[in-house]
C-alpha cells in the first residue's frame, strides 16, 4: 500500500515560457510573488531541441533562478538524462546543489515525444530507456562521492570522481507513465513523478514503486508526486481555452489528448481534482498554470494549495 503523506504537499509552479524575456527586476518580482503566495518551489521541464528547435536546459535554468529567490526550492521536472554524459550531468547537479543546498530535486525522464530530439544529439531513441537506467545509477554514485569504474555499450568510466562531495544527498525521482518508469523509480530513485494519469493509476503506480524497491532492499523516504498543466480562471470554459491554447502550442498535439487530466476553472475545481492524488500519497504537486497573468496564476496555485491543506 502506498504511504499517505505525513505532512502537507509541496506545491510547485512552472514559470511562463517567456520568463527570461522579462527584465531582471521583473524576474525577481515574479519569483517573490510566488514565494509570498506560499508556493514552495519552481520546476522546469527539459528539452535540448524540441519541436522546431525550441528547448529549455533545466539545470542551467534552475542555476539562473537559484540566487534570485532563496525561499523557493528548485525542481528539474524532468531532466532528459540520456541526452547528457553522466559525468557532465553529475558535475552540473553537484554545482547546483552547492549553490542551493537542500533546495534541489532532480526528476529524470526518458522523453520520446519528439524522437528527432534524440537523433540530433547522436542518441538512438530506441536506447533511451536503457541509457537512462545506466546514467541514473552512475550519476547517483558519482554524487555520493564514489570512485566509479564502469564500462558498457554506452559509457566508459575509469576512476571517475566528482568532488567536493555533497553534505546531503540530492533527491531523485523518475517521471513517466509506463510501468517501466514506475519500476525505474523503485529501483533507482526516491519517488515517482506521475503525469497524465488517474488517481487510481497513481495509487497503483506508487504501490508498484514501493514493492519494487522492497524487492531490491531499498527503503527511501518517498517523494511521490504528480505534474500537471492547469487552466486557471473564474469559469471552466475560459480557463480551458487558456490551457488548451498553450498546450497545443507547446506539444503540437490537439488538446483533446490531454483534456481528461488537465483540470481547469477556479481553484475549488482544481483542488477537487487533485485531492484524490494527495490522498493516494502525493507529496509533490507540480502545476503549470495557464491564466490571464502571472499574478492570477500565482494566486490560483496558492489558493489550490490552501484548499488542499484545509480539506
Amino acid at each position: 500500500m502506498s504511504s499517505v503523506p505525513a505532512s502537507e504537499p509541496k506545491v510547485g509552479i512552472s514559470p511562463a515560457l517567456d520568463f527570461f524575456d522579462l527584465s531582471p527586476q521583473a524576474r525577481a518580482d515574479t519569483l517573490a510573488l510566488y514565494a509570498d503566495a506560499g508556493i514552495d518551489q519552481v520546476f522546469i521541464a527539459d528539452h535540448v531541441s524540441f519541436h522546431n528547435g525550441m528547448g529549455i536546459d533545466a539545470l542551467t535554468y534552475l542555476a539562473a533562478l537559484s540566487g534570485i529567490e532563496p525561499r523557493l526550492d528548485l525542481y528539474a521536472g524532468v531532466l532528459l538524462l540520456a541526452l547528457r554524459h553522466p559525468m557532465v550531468a553529475a558535475r552540473q547537479i553537484n554545482q547546483l546543489a552547492l549553490a542551493a543546498p537542500g533546495r534541489v530535486t532532480v526528476g529524470v525522464g526518458v522523453g520520446g515525444e519528439d524522437r528527432h530530439e534524440f537523433e540530433v544529439c547522436g542518441i538512438d531513441p530506441r536506447t533511451r530507456g536503457r541509457r537512462t537506467d545506466v546514467a541514473l545509477d552512475l550519476v547517483r554514485r558519482l554524487l555520493d562521492g564514489e570512485s566509479v569504474d564502469h564500462r558498457d555499450e554506452f559509457y566508459d568510466l575509469q576512476q571517475a570522481l566528482i568532488r567536493p562531495r555533497l553534505s546531503s544527498p540530492v533527491p531523485f525521482v523518475v517521471g513517466g507513465r509506463s510501468d517501466a518508469a514506475v519500476r525505474r523509480a523503485g529501483t533507482l530513485a526516491d519517488g515517482w513523478l506521475a503525469s497524465w494519469c488517474s488517481a487510481q493509476r497513481f495509487a497503483a503506480g506508487t504501490a508498484l514503486v514501493e514493492e519494487t524497491a522492497a524487492a531490491c532492499g531499498r527503503t527511501p523516504a518517498w517523494r511521490h508526486g504528480i505534474q500537471l498543466w492547469i487552466g486557471v480562471g473564474g469559469d471552466v470554459e475560459s480557463a480551458t481555452r487558456s490551457v488548451a491554447s498553450r498546450m497545443e502550442g507547446f506539444y503540437h498535439i490537439p488538446f483533446q489528448a490531454f483534456a481528461k487530466y488537465t483540470p481547469a476553472g477556479p481553484p475549488e475545481v482544481i483542488a477537487e481534482f487533485l485531492a484524490p492524488y494527495v490522498a493516494a500519497g502525493a507529496t509533490t504537486l507540480n502545476l503549470t498554470p495557464c491564466g490571464e497573468s502571472p499574478e492570477d496564476e500565482a494566486r490560483a496555485v496558492a489558493a489550490v494549495k490552501e484548499l488542499l491543506i484545509c480539506s
